[in-house]
């Protein structure tokens, strides 16, 4: 069972415009597509896309993480041609 609205066209600006219900749950900001099927209009709530998480602020944001410090080395290095030895 759909339910019906009526909603009336009015002049903004150079265009026309369409005043939709508050009881059809839209928000400010919503965007619609817009089709024209014979004859007939059809409104369409558009894909919303996924909004991304600004991990930036974490660093630090942990309670109760302890921090290890880098090991040490526990051998001798290698030899290396490349470094000279004294």
């Amino acid at each position: 069972m759909s339910n019906e609205y009526r909603a009336k066209v009015f002049k903004s600006g150079n265009s026309v415009a369409l005043r939709l219900p508050k009881a059809l749950g839209l928000k400010d900001g919503d965007e619609m597509i817009l089709r024209e099927e014979q004859s007939e209009f059809i409104f369409k709530l558009a894909d919303q896309p996924r909004k991304k998480i600004d991990v930036s602020g974490f660093w630090g944001k942990a309670a109760g993480m302890i921090h290890e410090p880098a090991p040490k080395e526990d051998f001798e290095p290698r030899p290396s041609s490349l470094r000279k030895n004294p």
